[in-house]
């Protein structure tokens, strides 16, 4: 093995760290079967990686939004900032605001805590997150307090992404930092994460509950630091004390939809079965971290928020059996299986025909697009032997998107596709293949989000009509229609 550099987590074969590759190639392979909108994983066994994949045209030097991955970050920071006694879990909301303080102020909300902001349990019954993003004037926080405080705070459970922001505006307010430079050099610099990205509000404050962004390997650090109790490289970076407060339940939470959401919530981390614990985030993001196993295992994924049990459960039922308490003896047959699977893990390219009789009669030609809600004025295809370029203009932007036939092919950083939380520009990979003679069919990947965007191109005579649809959303999932005609 390679050895690593000083912040690089060590590599290791499966079997010295006690797990046999079959079983590992086996998750992989019930993974793409059951799922198959996986970007990545990393598996670690003793602290060690002992598998890792990228589905591409997604790659290790490449981040992920991690959504509500990023409130695990977010509770980290508290508990960094309680550790040098700027706040306290006991210290009322309010009393850090008073300059938001609304004119009518219930004991409910008086009562409200930091530790009911970390546990989700502000009292509150409904998220508070459009109330706030949603006010023209841009003030989060006074949206947050808006928002009635129907329970006592600590007796009722309501994932509250809102809550988090509170955290954040917290941390801020104590720091004089944003939670982003607060983490930097005591969290980022330390595990050796680089060049992490967090959203922020109008007022300047990081998003705390979502809004994170870095690579797989970045989230593996994160977890095994918890697995370590807050201990790298020999320094106690984060109290073990606070590491044991956050992932104990401090709440039940028994009417989640799916059993690993109804094991207890801590702060800004869900209880698992099996003795486990995890940050997650919508549409397929893990951090989960297996005290009992010795083990941690990080995914991004774009899959659909109805199917997030299932990667838990195939770790239960595969991954879980196969840690043995000591190590196995070396089987170079199935580590080379499974080296082999994993070099050349691949989401599928759009399939169809590299060319159509139609091609070469709408190839060059610019086409004049109807009114519509993405504000796209004109769109062309040039068709080439290895693929197809679109070039899409708007009311502000000229977008190029090259599409490789059977292939991914890495394009520009992208403004159309826009989606809440996404930033400004957004690298994209296409696909794209005649899927019937008469019809286009691209496939454009946000290779650094759980997105992509599939735009299926009929033509007749001087006309097209282009559908495009989205494979996630916290949004409208209806698909556009566009129409278009010959210049």
């Amino acid at each position: 093995m390679p050895s690593s550099t000083e912040h690089d987590l060590q590599r290791a074969t499966p079997e010295s760290q006690g797990v046999a590759s079959s079983a590992v190639l086996q998750f992989v392979a019930a993974i793409e079967e059951q799922i198959r909108e996986i970007h990545s994983f990393m598996l670690l066994r003793h602290g060690s990686v002992i598998a890792e994949g990228w589905w591409s045209p997604y790659g290790p030097e490449h981040p992920h939004m991690l959504f509500s991955l990023s409130k695990s970050f977010t509770s980290t920071a508290v508990g960094l900032t309680i550790a040098e006694e700027l706040f306290s879990l006991d210290d009322p909301v309010l009393s850090f605001f008073p300059e938001e303080r609304p004119t009518d102020v219930s004991d409910f909300l008086a009562g409200m805590c930091v530790r009911h902001l970390l546990s989700m349990s502000t009292g509150q019954a409904v998220d508070t997150w459009s109330y706030m993003v949603d006010r023209p004037d841009g003030n989060w926080i006074r949206g947050f307090l808006s928002v009635p405080v129907l329970h006592p705070p600590g007796t009722h459970f309501v994932y509250n992404t809102g809550a988090t922001y509170m955290l954040s505006a917290i941390v801020q307010k104590m720091t004089g930092m944003t939670l982003l430079d607060y983490l930097e050099p005591r969290l980022f610099a330390v595990l050796g994460i680089e060049d992490a990205r967090w959203q922020q509000s109008p007022q300047g404050i990081t998003a705390g509950g979502i809004g994170l962004i870095l690579k797989t390997e970045d989230v593996a650090k994160f977890g095994q630091l918890y697995l370590q109790k807050g201990m790298w490289q020999g320094m106690q970076i984060l109290p073990e004390a606070w590491i044991e407060d956050a992932t104990t339940a401090r709440i039940a939470n028994s009417d989640g939809a799916q059993i690993d959401w109804r094991q207890g919530y801590g702060y800004q981390f869900w209880c698992c079965r099996y003795g486990a614990y995890r940050g997650d985030g919508v549409f397929g993001q893990y951090c989960i971290i297996m005290p009992e196993q010795d083990a941690v295992l990080a995914i991004t994924s774009g899959m659909d928020v109805f199917d997030m049990q299932q990667p838990l459960d195939l770790i239960w039922d595969i991954l879980l059996p196969a840690m043995q308490s000591g190590p196995l003896p070396e089987n170079p047959i199935d580590q080379g299986a499974l080296a082999a699977k994993l070099s050349n893990l691949s989401l599928l390219p759009v399939k169809g025909e590299v060319t159509s009789l139609v091609a070469p009669q709408v190839s060059g030609r610019t086409y004049q697009v109807d009114a519509n809600e993405l504000e796209i004025e004109t769109i062309s295809w040039d068709f080439n032997d290895r693929g197809c370029v679109v070039h899409i203009k708007t009311a502000s932007s000229e977008e190029t998107i090259p599409c490789g036939y059977g292939r991914w092919q890495r394009g520009f950083e992208s403004t159309l596709f826009r989606q809440p939380l996404l930033f400004d520009h957004t690298p994209i990979s296409a696909s794209g293949a005649w899927t019937a003679e008469d019809a286009f069919t691209i496939i454009a990947r946000l290779y650094e989000t759980p997105f992509y965007y599939t735009l299926v191109c009929h033509f007749a005579g001087d006309e097209a009509l282009i559908e495009i649809g989205i494979n996630v959303s916290l949004e409208s999932m209806q698909p556009f229609i566009l129409l278009a005609h010959s210049a």
